[in-house]
């Protein structure tokens, strides 16, 4: 077994048939297969900009008795075209079942256009400027400065399918609903800003309890047992109480934008929005995930040019991509009509 990771220089999109290959992948599918010369792998290699197939031929097949979904591997081998595709024709693979601290997963699995530690400084940054009231900003720089904390947001996706659903994504989300709170508040003012600004913070923190990430990104016993909105809670209350000058108001109000933030009953939240902070807070989260399912389907339209998604099952319709304004910065987001701020359920 392989155990230390060089950096990575190869990747998938980039590999073109009678090229060496020698690099860590991820190993996303692994079956056993017999032809008449013996017994053989079937893999999928994954990494950051895709997938794909490889073969491990009899007798060499031998020397792998037990190849799991998710374990890392150093790959040697070279490239090959198979019914005009590629496929990894493997000469020796080291595995790695357990990958260690020097591995970066966005290397090897969709992640974040922005580095998490980017985003994570981004929302500190929110947190120096917004947080006037020094045990609302001592608490919350306690909170992101935790370790454990803190490992699990810089890697843990925003969801298991629906949105942000990649490495990273849960920072770039609580980053986006975070700032669309902030604005609102410039132009509601007399919002509780510091108070939203926490509830924004925190409000998904407990997914990075409730999903495993990685190649599975699967719910965990924790996850199913309890969803993310009552761990989430449960993670802050030691935080919570080591907070004695915290006034005990703003722990409760700071309670309820987490427990109401899915806005009703039917969409998993315990108790719905009763503050005009909790109100926004569920707006804007509900906001960030649609724009970013859009965002994603416009991303699958830029391969083929077509105006119209397919029909995206959790915004119940096909979005379309109209036509700019000439000058506009940035990608063009949907027509209002196609916004529509639907209860979320993921």
């Amino acid at each position: 077994m392989a155990s230390s990771v060089g950096k990575k220089s190869q990747y998938i999109q980039s590999l073109s048939p009678g090229q060496p290959v020698d690099d860590m992948f991820l190993i996303a599918g692994a079956n056993q297969a017999q032809s008449k010369n013996g017994p053989y792998w079937n893999l999928t290699f994954q990494d950051a900009t895709g997938s794909v197939d490889g073969k491990i031929w009899s007798p060499k097949s031998l020397e792998y008795p037990n190849i799991e979904p998710g374990w890392m591997a150093r790959v040697r081998g070279f490239v090959e075209s198979y019914r005009e595709r590629n496929q990894l024709k493997v000469d020796h693979m080291e595995l790695l079942p357990t990958p260690g601290p020097d591995v970066d997963l966005a290397d090897f699995m969709p992640a974040s256009k922005i580095p998490p530690r980017e985003l994570m400084e981004a929302l500190e940054d929110l947190v120096t400027e917004h947080m006037k009231h020094k045990p609302w900003k001592t608490f919350c720089r306690k909170v992101l400065g935790n370790e454990e904390v803190r490992a699990k947001l810089l890697t843990a996706p925003g969801a298991k399918t629906v949105h942000h659903a990649y490495v990273g994504g849960l920072l770039e989300h609580t980053l986006g609903v975070a700032k669309a709170c902030m604005a609102l508040c410039d132009v509601y003012p007399d919002l509780d800003r510091q108070t939203l600004l926490a509830g924004a913070i925190f409000h998904d923190l407990g997914k990075a309890w409730e999903l495993s990430g990685g190649l599975a990104n699967d719910y965990t016993d924790e996850g199913r047992l309890f969803g993310h909105i009552q761990i989430g809670v449960e993670k802050l209350e030691p935080f919570l109480a080591r907070s004695n000058r915290l006034e005990e108001g703003l722990k409760l109000h700071l309670k309820h934008l987490i427990t109401s933030h899915h806005g009703e009953h039917e969409f998993g939240s315990p108790v719905r929005p009763k503050t005009p902070e909790a109100f926004v807070l569920h707006f804007a989260d509900n906001m960030d995930a649609k724009l970013n399912m859009i965002d994603q389907a416009y991303d699958e339209m830029d391969k083929t040019g077509a105006a119209w998604s397919p029909y995206l099952r959790f915004l119940e319709r096909n979005v379309f991509r109209p036509e700019p304004t000439p000058g506009q910065a940035g990608k063009q987001s949907a027509k209002p009509e196609n916004q529509c701020l639907l209860p979320l359920k993921a």
